[in-house]
């Protein structure tokens, strides 16, 4: 993938810029790391107030006929109380307050990225690693702390002949430690690519338009194709939250009841 910078009608056009990590105030090293805040952190925590404000303010003088932001929010308690049910059991329900604020927290980054001149979180691999790994090492916990040692007998499937028991406990056992990969990489890829392709058209768009107008006929494809890819990254940007919570109950699942 070409990072090198392009011009198109006077717009930068580089699909791999809007993903620089720069400090905006930069701190000195400690123990070789840097601490620098950076765009990335800031726009973590616009996310965080974001989805504060969003909570507080549904919460704020609720009633039995519930206002529009009310329902929104009533709506997100219950879609992730649903989820967790369905997935995890009653049980899982215990841990609503984590899954509810992880959903919350990767789908305000993943929609807050879609703001013009923002910055995407998530198309970062060190952040969506960072999410998965929280998620592995908690669920890992919560199945020993549960099943005690017991809880090995998750990577050894039942019903299957002694002699081809050490290969599929390898497998099981590569397919437990590679959660966090998986999940991680998931969500990172999804964003990446859906941004990158959303800039490349817009450039594209841009340039058509720099060149013959508005009513240009050869504008006109780049810019439905524009209205159309946003739309559906607007779509991916729910689905891979979606995702993201949906496979940490399945995950939580396993702990608990060892299927």
């Amino acid at each position: 993938m070409a990072t090198q910078e392009q011009e198109a009608g006077g717009f930068n056009v580089d699909p791999m810029h809007q993903f620089e990590v720069y400090p905006i105030i930069e701190l000195p090293m400690v123990g070789g790391v840097d601490p620098s805040f950076t765009n990335a952190s800031l726009w973590m925590m616009i996310a965080v107030v974001c989805v504060s404000l969003f909570l507080t303010l549904s919460a704020r003088g609720a009633s039995l006929v519930p206002s529009r932001l009310q329902s929104l929010g009533e709506l997100a308690y219950e879609f992730i109380a649903n989820m967790i049910r369905d997935n995890a059991g009653q049980e899982g329900l215990r841990y609503f307050p984590f899954i509810f604020t992880l959903f919350m927290f990767v789908l305000f980054c993943n929609m807050l990225g879609m703001v013009p001149y923002s910055f995407t979180v998530t198309s970062h691999l060190i952040v969506t690693f960072a999410l998965a790994s929280v998620i592995f090492i908690a669920v890992t916990a919560i199945g020993f702390i549960r099943h005690g040692l017991g809880f090995v007998q998750l990577f050894v499937p039942k019903g299957i002949p002694l002699i081809m028991l050490p290969l599929l406990v390898v497998i099981e056992l590569i397919s437990y430690l590679t959660r966090p990969v998986s999940l991680s990489v998931r969500l990172f890829a999804n964003m990446m690519a859906g941004h990158t392709m959303l800039k490349v058209f817009g450039g594209f768009t841009v340039a058509f338009l720099s060149a013959g107008g508005i009513i240009s006929a050869g504008a006109i494809a780049p810019f439905a194709l524009m209205v159309a890819f946003t739309a559906l990254e607007l779509l991916i940007a729910f689905l891979q939250a979606y995702v993201f919570a949906i496979l940490t109950c399945i995950y939580l699942n396993d702990a608990l009841h060892m299927h």
